[in-house]
């Protein structure tokens, strides 16, 4: 019984581990080209559902008020186009020397060039219960900044050069994220009452869609076995982006905890993964289209096919501790406020 009730209360987690291990049993069924088509399913159905989950869910009043944390936006696109190049450039400067392929390198300059992701930052910022409203927005508003700005960065940091689609990845953005946010929104203005009184999981919704994310992107990358490279390699650059993010998790964390600032609690959950996040779904079609010709564009792919189901694994299993600490700090936070009163 006990161990039932813990895998009720966790059932997120364990789901993490039972796709993961699927994945690496039978790869090609969710990767690329398998019978689930993820290609079709994942990059518009399932993305698309997340974002109208998120516009049914959120109060409209709530949207209207994210757009307004300037602060918040600032952060979190100055912290993912300034910052995280920057940090990555100054960091692989030291291991120039090094004995690694020079060519992962120049992939993990590439990785730090990449916006943030469309739908894992708002998935688990909605599954701890942090500001959701300013993760939509930001994951939205960075993908469509991302296909402007990431091939900028890409030309001064690794020197290739290509025109990237503008019109078709921003059609395809409208169509996954913006409209279904809207479309929930509309819906929700109609059912706002009935969808209160039945108290809908949305937050369940979104984890469970977030599960199918994660057992196609590892798939996608237990099938990548063409690519020729050494173990020694290979393993070193998996300790090197998990380190990586936990540096930059930590770093957001304690940033945006100061008074300075004056984020609140939930504002930092939704900034941990919007800074921290790239994105696999822009990343990749980029990294094709500037790379394109190029016979190391494998090699470049590897560190965000690693970070990209890095960071969600990280990330969930993250939520159970980042909600108590939000839940936690809430509660003091109202009794302070009470005190004062």
């Amino acid at each position: 019984m006990v161990v039932l009730r813990w895998i009720r209360q966790n059932w997120f987690l364990v789901g993490i581990v039972v796709v993961i291990i699927l994945a690496k049993l039978e790869p090609t069924i969710g990767a690329k080209g398998g019978p689930l088509i993820p290609e079709i399913t994942v990059k518009y159905f399932c993305v698309s559902l997340i974002f109208f989950n998120s516009g049914v869910s959120l109060r409209t009043e709530e949207i209207t008020k994210a757009l307004l944390q300037l602060k918040l936006h600032i952060f979190v696109q100055g912290f993912t186009f300034i910052f995280y190049p920057l940090f990555i450039q100054t960091t692989l400067s030291l291991l120039r020397e090094s004995p690694f392929d020079p060519l992962l390198l120049d992939g993990l300059t590439v990785l730090g060039c990449m916006p943030p992701p469309v739908s894992s930052a708002v998935l688990l910022t909605k599954a701890i219960g942090g500001n959701e409203a300013a993760a939509v927005f930001n994951s939205a508003f960075g993908s469509f900044l991302g296909i402007m700005v990431t091939p900028v960065l890409l030309l001064f940091s690794v020197g290739s050069s290509a025109s990237v689609p503008f019109w078709s990845v921003f059609g395809q953005l409208s169509v996954t994220v913006v409209l279904p946010v809207f479309l929930g929104q509309v819906v929700r203005s109609y059912v706002k009452s009935s969808m209160e009184r039945r108290k809908i999981p949305f937050g369940e919704i979104g984890s469970a869609i977030l599960l199918m994310i994660i057992y196609t992107t590892f798939c996608d990358t237990f099938s990548h076995s063409e690519v020729e490279i050494d173990s020694l390699s290979l393993m070193s650059i998996i300790l090197m982006i998990v380190l990586l993010q936990v540096c930059l998790l930590l770093l957001v964390f304690f940033v945006s905890t100061r008074s300075f600032f004056h984020f609140k609690p939930s504002d930092t959950i939704a900034l941990l993964f919007c800074c921290t996040h790239k994105s696999l779904t822009l990343g990749i079609p980029i990294i094709k289209i500037v790379f394109s010709g190029f016979g190391g564009i494998s090699v470049i792919s590897i560190p965000l096919l690693i970070y990209h189901p890095t960071q969600i694994l990280l990330g969930g299993f993250l939520v159970p501790t980042l909600r108590g600490w939000l839940m936690a700090t809430q509660k003091i936070r109202g009794c302070q406020q009470a005190w004062q009163v």
